[in-house]
């Protein structure tokens, strides 16, 4: 269809990190304005990343606007509004152990790191985020817990993080995954050498999936955005997939229709036609 018939939606979902946000982590005044249009239209406005809960409040702050938010790559539904997990689902740890063993085989000198979840975004009782003493940050500023190895794969995760800064997040993903098949889900959503892995079947697509069936819109009546390969799957499952044009290969390839960059308001740019 082409994108100037495609009905309004009766539900958006946006990725965040490379598109819903600038370079500098911030929502654009035009992208915070259409969303707000959108929602006092009756229109709920969904994020689905790969972060966790405990980082979403930055992007709240930036649109003005506490909505619900497929995090963890599909494995967390949290409400931004409440401050409340609504569901979570995690790798156990024989799973976990068993695909740390492998990577740790098959992608010699990667470090290891696992997300977890509690009730709320910054639940005191579960350490959110440890890694092993060998893990190498992908990212400025992390809120780590160092603990040992055991340690890391000693409690269910919602994702457990493979590092290798030497090699691309493409090449690891392929390397493993044929290993791994069907008992874990691997994804990755930057090409820094950092692969993401998750519970069989977690993708943001499975996440999203239970929100719409939460708020009775069916999947057709989705509109998604999205830029890496995280994104695939929920820009498949929409019934109008949106990539952004600073998109992966494999994001373009999948979606309905290419938008602006994130830097120049992808987003705003095809809400508009409904908003604006």
């Amino acid at each position: 269809m082409h994108p100037d018939r495609v009905p309004k939606p009766r539900l958006v979902a946006s990725d965040v990190d490379g598109t819903l946000i600038d370079h500098e982590e911030r929502v654009s005044a035009r992208t915070k304005a259409v969303v707000a249009a959108l929602v006092a239209d009756g229109v709920p406005f969904v994020l689905a990343t790969g972060r966790p809960p405990r980082w979403i409040a930055p992007v709240v702050e930036g649109l003005g606007y506490a909505p619900l938010a497929v995090c963890g790559n599909g494995a967390v539904v949290y409400d931004s509004n409440t401050d409340r997990v609504i569901s979570a689902q995690s790798l156990d740890v024989e799973t976990l152990t068993w695909v740390a063993e492998v990577a740790l085989e098959i992608l010699p000198g990667c470090g290891l790191a696992a997300e977890r979840v509690g009730a709320s975004a910054h639940d005191a009782a579960t350490p959110q985020f440890v890694s092993s003493p060998d893990y190498e940050h992908a990212w400025l500023n992390p809120d780590n817990t160092e603990v040992s190895l055991a340690e890391v794969l000693a409690a269910p995760a919602i994702k457990l993080l493979i590092r290798l800064a030497s090699a691309q997040s493409e090449s690891m993903r392929a390397a493993l995954a044929p290993l791994v098949g069907d008992r874990a889900a691997i994804t990755y959503s930057t090409n820094n050498g950092l692969i993401e892995i998750s519970a069989p079947e977690i993708t943001k697509a499975a996440g999203l999936a239970k929100v719409a069936e939460r708020l009775g819109v069916p999947h057709s009546g989705i509109v998604a955005f999205g830029d890496m390969p995280n994104d695939v799957p929920m820009l498949r499952m929409a019934g109008h997939g949106v990539a952004m044009q600073n998109a992966h290969a494999d994001a373009l390839a999948a979606a309905d229709e290419i938008t602006a960059a994130n830097i120049d308001d992808g987003v705003a740019k095809v809400l508009e036609r409904w908003w604006s």
